[in-house]
């Protein structure tokens, strides 16, 4: 929970051509949802709640759709060269904008794996749908090992990072697209600012 709000609170440093308007809107919602998940569930998760979930999909959805809009309107400033020469702008929105996506994916994949945080809480989730190391070899951890949030979102970094998966390997379908949509973002993203960067940084 301290990620997401921490990611959303990075959204104030956003150029305010590259934000939603108005720009209070996406804050005040996800402090209301945020406020609302910790009411239905103050502690640890241990049990599958419907509610729950569909508060934090809500939430994901959010800090997504924000993310997305700064995406798209970076990626086009640079390509149609509407930008200008505000060089400390790019790379603040474009580092901005690059976190913002891995904490995003990262909470897509917390919430789908095995049906989400509380089905595996509760013992319901059976199939894995990404194989972390300790359950390929049972020997790296304990028996009732369950990977945590920042398991994922190391897993969101490293494919943003390497545009490939490393050491969690992704076995179903929505796994596989999702990573490949992910690393398709990030390196669209690297390669626009990147190239922009060189070619007006002094």
């Amino acid at each position: 929970m301290g990620v997401v709000v921490a990611t959303l609170v990075l959204q104030v440093a956003l150029p305010a051509d590259m934000v939603l308007h108005p720009r209070w809107l996406l804050p005040a919602v996800s402090a209301l949802l945020v406020v609302a998940l910790l009411l239905a569930n103050p502690g640890r998760m241990t049990h599958f709640s419907t509610v729950e979930r569909v508060i934090s999909l809500l939430l994901v959805a959010a800090v997504t759709a924000v993310n997305a809009f700064s995406a798209v309107s970076l990626v086009l400033a640079i390509a149609g060269g509407t930008i200008g020469d505000r060089a400390g702008a790019v790379l603040v929105t474009g580092g901005t904008v690059y976190w913002t996506n891995i904490v995003a994916f990262s909470l897509w994949y917390w919430e789908f794996d095995r049906g989400g945080p509380g089905r595996r809480a509760a013992g319901r989730a059976e199939f894995p749908d990404l194989q972390f190391p300790q359950m390929a070899d049972p020997g790296l951890a304990h028996q009732d090992w369950e990977p945590s949030y920042l398991d994922y979102l190391y897993f969101s970094f490293t494919n943003s990072a390497a545009f490939s998966p490393t050491d969690v390997l992704p076995l179903r379908i929505w796994a596989k697209m999702t990573m490949m949509l992910q690393a398709v973002i990030s390196l669209v993203l690297a390669v626009m600012v990147v190239a922009w960067a060189i070619n007006n940084l002094k």
